[in-house]
């Protein structure tokens, strides 16, 4: 069994403090910028940052869909900010690492997890990493298109 990992990044034309309140927004902006593939979104706690519990379905594939129930939880105190999204349900995480960059801010995106072993888990640390990317690319790409609006 390894971990599995998949990696986006975007800039984007705002200051740092209006896109990490974007990010952190499970009330208004989440709802908005979940790609297709993100259904049945429900806001369980919170809604703002830190201690915000949230839930949806994740259809990776056709045939492969996760019930995902994220606690939330936001570190400020590092060099650069960040907000991981915990499921509760498996072993994934989701991380938003947020930069200063060029222009605005430089949002990193890495969701990662534990893969299933044998063939299976070959396949799946093969071929999943580039769907994942794809969801991750139009969640940013909404993300920007609503906070540079």
């Amino acid at each position: 069994m390894g971990r599995v990992t998949a990696s986006n990044t975007i800039v984007i034309e705002a200051p740092v403090a209006t896109v990490t309140a974007a990010i952190a927004d499970y009330a208004q902006v989440r709802p908005r910028i979940q790609p297709e593939q993100f259904t049945a979104y429900r806001l369980i706690e919170g809604g703002q940052g830190h201690g915000t519990v949230a839930a949806w379905n994740l259809q990776a594939t056709k045939k492969r869909s996760r019930d995902v129930k994220a606690t939330v939880t936001v570190d400020e105190a590092a060099a650069h900010w960040s907000l991981v999204e915990k499921d509760a349900n498996s072993s994934m995480a989701t991380t938003y690492t947020v930069r200063e960059a060029t222009g605005g801010a430089l949002v990193e995106m890495t969701t990662s997890w534990d893969g299933a072993g044998g063939v299976g888990g070959f396949f799946e640390r093969t071929f999943a990493p580039a769907g994942l990317k794809r969801i991750q690319h139009q969640l940013l790409s909404n993300l920007k298109a609503d906070v540079e609006g």
